[in-house]
């Protein structure tokens, strides 16, 4: 039975929105960046620490085999929450280096001179420098989907390049964290295996709104960063299926991911542990763990609604200011709001916010390709967790009309 959603016993369990921002109640509209953490995850991590902290795999002495089924129990509830087999999952330290590994180990794996990896405009830095890198070195290529006016993907150009003979993989994210764009992954990835593309999906932004069913979507790979969960920074997992598990080379060399080693040469323990060389994040493992734990106990499709109604709200009242221009329409997209108002510097709107205690994020989000498509050097971005709540959006929203009658 799912816990009953309720805002004011959800917000008591985050001890950060207690606090103040320039001496006003904190109003935390950067979820995108990165998400706060219930006691429950804090305390986790807390209690490894003074209670469990050991090294995993080697030890034979009881404090050790405790720490190794805290961390074994973790992979499990993240893989049960995905739908996925435990040994399908591995811990790296977030999204970014779950995409290294990603593009290292089957670039190496699949690709050739002249092969084609499938990129979007929509991505993020850490969905294109590794691809850079990967297909510079073997002498592959990058393609790139455009985006349509509303922020969605250009389904149609997508179709023509999975059609070419060469197209070997295809990395996109689940929802852009600039745009808030839902990408139809379930559909894209039954029209890559048609043709044989793999497809990889950097799923940071989709994991806090959505529990992906990672067997019905049918990806290949499938990454997230923990901090972005409500769980500690520093962890993050990569999810693969098996049978391509099984035949890549590891990423990195060391202890714990070897079966044998000599000068002669060196083999390779099974996957996950073939990925996860040297001392693992164990605390940062069982934190993911408990803050996965902590979100399957509500409804997400309440939890959805809830942050649709708050981006609803933030976009009604930002209509009403002349020159606001909202970047990302679709009507499919999550609760990111990202923005420009013509004369009004992003950087100059965040520093008048914050002196409000609103906390949002302005840049260019680490998407430097979107930002030329959409014209622009940098965007505002609200972006809103379950957490968050309607006074705090007219917060936001009177603390813009506020700075635009300033800046203007």
């Amino acid at each position: 039975m799912k816990r009953k959603f309720q805002i004011d016993e959800i917000r008591s369990e985050f001890p950060i929105l207690q606090r103040s921002n320039r001496g006003k109640p904190i109003a935390y509209l950067d979820n995108a960046a990165s998400s706060q953490k219930p006691h429950c995850v804090i305390d986790s991590v807390a209690k490894y620490y003074q209670n469990f902290n050991s090294n995993v795999h080697r030890g034979i002495y009881e404090l050790a085999e405790d720490a190794e089924k805290l961390y074994a129990s973790s992979r499990q509830n993240i893989a049960s929450y995905l739908s996925v087999h435990p040994n399908e999952i591995i811990f790296v330290r977030g999204a970014t280096e779950g995409l290294n590994l990603i593009a290292h180990c089957l670039g190496r794996a699949k690709l050739n001179a002249g092969d084609i990896v499938i990129l979007s405009d929509m991505e993020h830095h850490a969905n294109i420098v590794p691809w850079q890198m990967i297909c510079e070195q073997l002498g592959a290529k990058i393609e790139v989907v455009s985006i349509l006016p509303d922020g969605s993907l250009d389904m149609e150009k997508l179709e023509e390049l999975l059609l070419l003979e060469n197209s070997k993989i295809l990395s996109l994210c689940s929802i852009s964290n600039t745009l808030g764009t839902v990408n139809p992954i379930k559909e894209i990835t039954t029209k890559a295996h048609k043709n044989g593309t793999l497809v990889v999906i950097d799923g940071a932004q989709s994991i806090p709104h959505e529990r992906p069913d990672l067997k019905d979507l049918d990806c290949d790979f499938f990454v997230f960063s923990g901090h972005k969960v409500f769980g500690p920074m520093g962890i993050g997992v990569v999810y693969g299926k098996s049978k391509h598990l099984e035949g890549l080379p590891p990423y990195q060399g060391g202890g714990d991911m070897i079966d044998q080693v000599s000068f002669k040469g060196t083999t390779f323990a099974p996957s996950p542990q073939r990925f996860e060389a040297g001392t693992p994040n164990v605390a940062g493992a069982i934190g993911l763990g408990e803050a996965i734990q902590f979100l399957s106990q509500f409804d997400m499709r309440e939890i959805h609604e809830h942050e649709m109604n708050l981006l609803k709200s933030a976009r009604e009242d930002l209509l009403k200011i002349n020159g606001f221009k909202e970047h990302g329409t679709t009507l499919d997209k999550a609760a990111v709001l990202s923005f420009s108002i013509e004369s009004v510097h992003p950087h100059d709107l965040a520093s008048i916010l914050d002196a409000e205690g609103v906390a949002t994020r302005t840049g260019h989000h680490c998407c430097q390709p979107l930002m030329e498509k959409l014209g622009t050097e940098a965007t505002a971005r609200a972006s809103f967790a379950f957490y968050n709540t309607a006074e705090e959006v007219v917060r936001f929203t009177k603390a813009t009309e506020k700075a635009v009658s300033i800046l203007k």
